[in-house]
């Protein structure tokens, strides 16, 4: 007899959740617009977006219309950054996404080898920068009142919509990769696929460029991008050392790519670290943590942590050592037993852990490095 798993096909069933959840969010909000829309949806995902975008403090939602520039306390206020609600919210729009990827990856008969993770790796670069560009523009606003980028177009390089521009940048590249592979254009769709990455990537890296040369809202300080990339490099390669000395098993499986994994979450890392402690000393902009768990980290070492201790060194450095911890972690896990039961999904799911650790580390290396 047939199981209910064996009935129902997946790829049907993950558009039915899909379209269920998306329908009962558009009714909740026509339904009870208080307090699905006003109270939920507006107040941690496009709330935050307005307030960013349009270079506000915070943007507040009072009977039913949008205000900017007020108290930040009347009615209900969305600042930039990143909730609790909104992060946990994310991470599972994240792992359905991956799930549905899974579905097309399979459908193509792709995602198998190495070559694919490295294909993707230019496209994280590209989605940090992104989100720098739309950073320097909000600099623009505020200092000439006239943006790069003008709201809400500027929104599809915000979080989380910007998730969403990265994705489909790097879907339409690669289905048209394996389309040159397959009519014998190109030996391998990943060359085609990481040369178009690279391409946005420098691409992208030129507007900002521009920018700074073309304006003067915006200088360049290329200390913390040298800083960032050494370090992480030099930690990534002491990682490498010390697991193929003293645990060889941690790389059995991921190889180069857990390295690269290291490398992206200790740029991380060693960015927040430099914006946040070290920002007068590297003559940038004060910033501050958007993160949840940056916040968490920092709140808690200022208050285990002597004040005159907080002073030299700052409070935002345990955050390095959770990521390369976590980085390590992650690599570890992932051993040949994994990879043999799901080779695509193991894979996806590697690149998507990357993919948290680099975008976030490019944008905030790059915003330093602009001053934005």
């Amino acid at each position: 007899m047939d199981g209910v798993s064996d009935r129902i096909d997946p790829v049907q069933a993950w558009v039915a959740a899909a379209v269920t959840a998306i329908t009962a969010l558009v009714i909740g909000a026509v339904a009870f617009p208080r307090q699905v829309y006003d109270g939920f949806l507006w107040r941690y995902f496009w709330g935050p977006v307005v307030a960013d975008g349009t270079g506000n403090a915070c943007a507040q939602r009072i009977n039913g219309e949008a205000v900017l520039g007020g108290d930040c306390v009347t009615g209900v206020v969305a600042e930039p950054g990143y909730t609790t609600i909104s992060t946990v919210s994310y991470a599972l729009i994240l792992v359905f996404a991956l799930v549905g990827v899974i579905f097309l990856l399979r459908r193509l008969d792709l995602g198998f080898g190495q070559g694919f993770f490295f294909a993707l790796f230019p496209f994280m670069l590209f989605g940090g920068a992104l989100r720098t560009v739309e950073d320097a523009s909000v600099a623009l606003l505020r200092t000439t009142g006239e943006p790069a980028i003008g709201f809400p177009l500027s929104s599809l390089f915000i979080s989380p919509f910007i998730y969403f521009t990265v994705f489909f940048v790097t879907l339409a590249a690669l289905l048209v990769s394996v389309a040159a592979e397959r009519r014998g254009l190109v030996s391998r769709y990943e060359y085609p696929l990481a040369g178009i990455g690279a391409l946005a990537f420098a691409v992208t890296i030129g507007s900002l460029v521009w920018l700074a040369t073309s304006t003067d809202a915006i200088e360049t300080n290329p200390t913390i991008t040298i800083i960032t990339v050494v370090g992480a490099t030099v930690v990534a390669a002491l990682a490498w050392i010390g697991t193929e000395r003293f645990a060889p098993d941690v790389n059995d499986a991921t190889g180069y790519m857990g390295i690269l994994v290291i490398w992206g979450h200790t740029v991380d890392g060693l960015a927040n670290v430099l914006s946040l402690d070290w920002a007068t000393e590297l003559g940038i902009p004060s910033y501050s943590p958007k993160h949840v768990v940056n916040s968490a980290i920092i709140d808690i070492t200022s208050t285990v942590q002597p004040a005159s201790v907080s002073a030299a060194i700052g409070t935002a450095w345990p955050f390095l050592f959770v990521k390369i911890a976590a980085a390590l972690f992650v690599v570890w896990v992932f051993n040949d037993e994994i990879f043999d039961e799901s080779p695509q999904y193991s894979m996806l799911l590697l690149v998507a852990i990357l993919a948290v650790g680099l975008g976030p580390g490019t944008r905030d290396t790059l915003r330093a490095t602009f001053g934005v």
